[in-house]
């Protein structure tokens, strides 16, 4: 009697079950609130995590996404990352209408199998299956699942409530079951504000989060959205066990497992990098001299094999091989500067032109990319091994002003990249121009850039001559119509770190005709010609990330044929976002026109907003201003 009793319920929880996923799968069970402003919304997203021992963890996960267009079709998630290590035991998919009818169904073999890293990778044994679908029509609705076993337990999945921009989930939950007695680490965020209910230590639900639009000047998602990150405090990396208490024994397991032992050079090169430096007059210099035979000698080419794509290849390999990947050329740097008696730190680091932390909270396998770090009396040199041509010790725009992860022989620590200040990142733009009567302008430009705008310019020297046009034209100056590029120049000074562009511009019709007067906006060169969207209700912070000078300094010269009739006042305007200094004088037919424009970095709250947007559209303004000529009779 008990056994039927049982059945039954089982028979009931399971039809009941059955119900409400088939009308999950239906558009209109979602709430409308959810569809707003959304090109997906995920109804149901289940993640189980079970860790069986140090080097082994089980991932199921069942998912149902309904897409609204074709914006929100690479957000289905239909994929899954595998390799040796990593085996993925059941993959299926199923699409539905947008009544809830089946009308496709994919089992494992029919994901597309691809490597998973880009084409510029040498090699790598990491892959990828992913459903290769084109919706036939818009609304439709997926069913996602998915088992992987994974015999490496130094990435354990994170968790995202909010999977990004313009998609909302209804329900989601992630549940990790820890069958060991290794300590498991949670670190959450944001997760008060969304009101995700906490089940137990490891395991969490969420309902119902709308989606979020993004906007002007944001942070980084991660900063406000919910995020969850977990990780083992002894892992294994495909073979090899570590420890991973605090960042000081994480990074001496990688100082002593993963680093030590791949830095032996031959003899041959070791003679030659003596040779090199042997009459250098400080370690500063013979660091210089390293730096550019690593960068003479060596090309970077992606390779990604093995413990997890964290082991650099051994030092003589690249020296026989004249290429590496980051891993691998930061570790031949550093043992050619070992060999000359200098002390440099590996450095893990999340490269990107936006400023990601590692975060210094949470010991874990972070980042993305390797530098080298030199110590300078109390201060750091960052080298970035990848690249052929960075000036030494320049770092800006991809690994500048963010925590890292230095790697000592005591551990590891977390230290911050250089700061390049606004004053640092300087643009100094000189110009003699001459306006004739028709309008037409005759300019010859010295552009001198320094510090991350360094960095914005100096790519050019490298391009076609008719790419170079093109910059200018359709990019630099891309609100100058029939505009000519009459002459170019570059000098690159590596050691100074100054890059400097002399270009000659000739720029019919610049000033325009109205009646007997010819107006001429004197800011040729460099006008704020974009500013932000305005907000009836801005929801987010913002940030300015880097901060940066302008200097502009013109001499504008004009014929006899013209008088001025009208010229602007002085504008100075300063806050706690930078400040707009303007002077414009004229005498004996020449104009000086100067204008510094400073920006700060910082983080605002959204209230800010409306007076930073207000001072850009004051400094365009400004920026547009007219001179009034006259035409003399």
């Amino acid at each position: 009697m008990h056994k039927i009793i049982l059945l039954v319920l089982s028979s009931l929880i399971f039809t009941q079950i059955a119900a409400q996923e088939e009308d999950l799968l239906t558009v209109n069970s979602i709430p409308l609130d959810l569809r707003i402003k959304s090109n997906a919304v995920v109804s149901f997203d289940n993640i189980q995590i079970e860790i069986l021992d140090y080097n082994k963890f089980v991932y199921t996960n069942k998912r149902i996404i309904t897409v609204f267009n074709k914006e929100g079709d690479y957000k289905i998630g239909a994929y899954r990352h595998y390799d040796e290590n990593i085996n993925i035991q059941d993959l299926e998919a199923r699409v539905y209408d947008s009544s809830g009818k089946e009308i496709k169904k994919f089992r494992k073999n029919d994901f597309k199998d691809v490597s998973a890293v880009p084409g510029g990778t040498l090699y790598s044994d990491s892959r990828v299956k992913y459903l290769d679908y084109t919706p036939i029509s818009y609304p439709y609705t997926l069913l996602f699942e998915t088992k992987v076993v994974y015999n490496s337990t130094a990435f354990i999945p994170s968790w995202r409530p909010i999977e990004g921009y313009y998609i909302s989930t209804e329900n989601a939950e992630y549940k990790i079951t820890n069958s060991t007695q290794i300590p498991l680490k949670i670190k959450t965020s944001n997760f008060e504000e969304y009101a995700i209910e906490k089940v137990s230590d490891y395991h969490f639900i969420a309902k119902n989060l709308k989606s979020i639009e993004p906007e002007s000047f944001s942070p980084d998602f991660k900063t406000f959205a919910p995020y969850l990150k977990a990780a083992l405090t002894e892992f294994d990396m495909e073979g090899v066990k570590g420890v991973n208490n605090t960042w000081e024994d994480f990074g001496l397991w990688m100082n002593d497992k993963l680093i030590a032992d791949t830095q032996e050079l031959p003899q041959n090169v070791k003679n030659t990098i003596h040779q090199l430096t042997l009459n250098a007059n400080s370690d500063v210099e013979k660091a210089k001299i390293v730096y550019q035979y690593m960068q003479d000698k060596t090309r970077y080419i992606s390779v990604q094999v093995g413990i997890g794509g964290w082991k650099p290849m051994l030092a003589e390999d690249v020296d026989r091989l004249a290429y590496g990947d980051c891993k691998a050329l930061t570790n031949y740097t550093q043992a050619l500067l070992k060999e000359v008696g200098i002390a440099s730190y590996y450095t893990i680091i999340y490269g990107d032109d936006k400023l990601l932390d590692i975060d210094r909270d949470f010991s874990a396998t972070q980042g993305n990319h390797a530098i080298l770090c030199l110590p300078n009396n109390d201060d750091y040199i960052w080298l970035e091994c990848t690249s052929k041509t960075s000036p030494f010790g320049y770092n800006a725009n991809f690994t500048d002003d963010r925590e890292a992860l230095i790697i000592t022989p005591e551990g590891g620590k977390i230290v911050r990249t250089k700061v390049y200040h606004a004053a640092e990142n300087l643009q100094e733009m000189l110009a003699n121009i001459f306006i004739d009567a028709t309008g037409t302008v005759l300019g010859e430009i010295k552009i001198q850039s320094k510090g991350a705008q360094y960095g914005d310019h100096e790519g050019i020297q490298n391009k076609t001559i008719k790419e170079q046009e093109l910059y200018y034209k359709n990019n630099f100056w891309d609100d100058l119509n029939n505009l000519e590029i009459l002459k170019m120049n570059f000098n690159n000074n590596k050691d100074s770190i100054v890059f400097t562009e002399d270009v000659n511009v000739k720029i019919s019709k610049y000033g325009s005709k109205a009646g007997e007067r010819l107006l001429f906006q004197p800011n040729v060169f460099n006008k704020l010609t974009v500013t932000p969207p305005r907000y009836k209700n801005r929801k987010l912070p913002f940030v300015i990330e880097r901060g940066f000078t302008d200097k502009d300094t013109y001499q504008i010269k004009y014929p006899n044929s013209l008088q001025v009739e009208a010229i602007k006042k002085p504008v100075s305007i300063q806050n706690k976002f930078g400040s707009y200094i303007l002077s414009i004088s004229t005498t004996n037919n020449i104009i000086s026109y100067k204008r510094e424009f400073i920006l700060h970095k910082g983080s605002y709250s959204k209230e800010d907003y409306q007076e930073f947007r207000t001072f850009l559209l004051s400094i365009k303004k400004h920026d547009n201003s007219k001179i009034v000529f006259n035409t003399k009779t």
